[in-house]
């Protein structure tokens, strides 16, 4: 568990002011018109994080950072809708998560109330991708999400761009 990158997290989360409009402009940008629809679903909180996210991911790659891998950076958090948890209820999900592993994920999953929403949590990388999928995304963005906490030998994308990804979200 990265706890300076928790800390970081949850103290952002408490605001409610909106990404500055130029960097929010900047982002829908870098979307096709499906992404740009799931960019404006995330909290104004975490759509501050993944321009931060992006513009790390932009600065590690430069040329290799396409706008599929973008797109990646700014909605790589978008499955995490899918549990409907709001801040403390993600901290709460994380320290579980922590304890006893992603491995009880789909477990909790097929359960109901919180438990479910823990899972749901937990699996959020595959449900965004699943959501970039049918926004239409590229497949480079859709693997990408869907891989950045996979093993090296399981991940199809190259590992330069998995690394500046997590690199990027823990900074």
């Amino acid at each position: 568990m990265r706890v300076g990158h928790l800390v970081r997290r949850f103290a952002g989360s408490l605001s409610p002011r909106p990404p500055p409009a130029a960097e929010a402009r900047w982002a829908e940008d870098q979307l096709l018109p499906g992404e740009v629809e799931l960019w404006r679903a995330l909290s104004r909180a975490d759509q501050r994080h993944v321009i931060g996210v992006a513009r790390r991911v932009q600065a590690d790659l430069a040329g290799d950072a396409t706008r599929p891998v973008l797109a990646a950076a700014l909605l790589h958090d978008v499955g995490k809708l899918d549990a409907g948890l709001g801040t403390y209820g993600r901290v709460i999900a994380t320290l579980s998560i922590a304890v006893a592993g992603r491995g009880s994920a789909r477990a909790w999953a097929e359960t109901r109330g919180f438990t479910r929403k823990v899972g749901l949590y937990a699996l959020h990388e595959e449900l965004g991708a699943e959501r970039l999928s049918v926004a239409g995304s590229d497949p480079l963005t859709v693997a990408l999400v869907r891989e950045q906490s996979r093993p090296t030998e399981e991940r199809t994308v190259p590992d330069r761009l998995v690394e500046a990804l997590t690199a990027a979200d823990d900074a």
